[in-house]
């Protein structure tokens, strides 16, 4: 399978407006988001599958308030969010959007929620911005730009290993049981260790800052990892292709980053706890 790093194309005038406006629009969504979070005990929350996959209103209105701003600036461009779904562009860049990430967190008080925002070219991610509002972080990336948390570079330190650092491990509903815990089990016999915070793509962004070796979900979808697979990937490390264009988009699949140090241990510990299939 084949793994994507980071890039050196010229930054060209096109994705550094939309940079900008991604920056600024996380920005607001979050604030949006962190209003609803400080008044969640009157929020309708709905059911959308199992007891433990949730929506509520903060979601639908973050969504639509980023929409419409792309609507406003980009009026060309293609935009897929969870909640409400993928409209064609025509400019070949899409928005890829998941207006609270964490949302069984977020109801229940949890801090470990965020706004993620990815642009795609229909090829890969070139445009990841991940807002954390509980803790005042944004973290941004745009292809052949680097990566940064605040405005301060990322740069991954391929010391980091699953031995001597925290792996993130992801799981739901629609992957059984056995399987996360044969990866859980593989990691620290390994002698690793592994957190879950609720948001994958929160653990994505962790991954590009460093304080995550790696990450890995069996199942997820492109609006909970395309921008954090941007930010890990211009802060140099590597991540498993997501399919980036058109229907490919609306598919679920296996999500796998980490630095240079624990990427291939990662992979290897995916694959032979039948998380990943190679």
């Amino acid at each position: 399978m084949t793994v994507q790093s980071k890039g050196t194309p010229a930054i060209n005038a096109e994705l550094a407006d939309r940079f900008r406006f991604a920056r600024d629009i996380a920005e607001e969504a979050g604030a949006l988001a962190l209003d609803y979070f400080r008044r969640r005990k009157d929020l309708t929350v709905e059911i959308k599958g199992g007891l433990q996959d949730v929506v509520s209103i903060a979601d639908r209105d973050v969504e639509t308030l980023i929409r419409r701003r792309i609507a406003a600036a980009f009026l060309d461009d293609g935009i897929l969010g969870e909640e409400q779904g993928l409209l064609d562009g025509r400019s070949g860049y899409t928005w890829v959007v998941d207006p609270i990430d964490g949302t069984s967190a977020f109801v229940h008080g949890h801090k470990n929620w965020c706004v993620s925002i990815a642009l795609t070219d229909g090829t890969e991610p070139v445009i990841g911005v991940i807002r954390v509002p509980c803790d005042d972080e944004t973290f941004a990336a745009q292809r052949g730009g680097g990566a940064t948390l605040n405005g301060a570079p990322l740069r991954l330190d391929g010391a980091l290993t699953l031995q001597n650092g925290l792996t993130g491990i992801g799981a739901s509903q629609s992957v059984v049981p056995e399987k996360v815990g044969a990866l859980i089990s593989g990691l620290m016999a390994r002698g690793g260790n592994y957190i879950r915070t609720g948001s994958g793509a929160q653990m994505l962004a962790f991954v590009a800052a460093g304080r995550l070796a790696g990450f890995h979900e069996p199942s997820m979808h492109a609006w909970d990892c395309l921008a954090g697979y941007c930010l890990v990937a211009e802060a140099g490390g590597f991540y498993l292709p997501f399919p980036a264009k058109g229907e490919g988009l609306l598919n679920s699949g296996p999500v796998l980053a980490a630095g240079p140090g624990a990427f291939d241990a990662l992979r290897d510990l995916a694959e032979t706890s039948m998380c990943l299939t190679v």
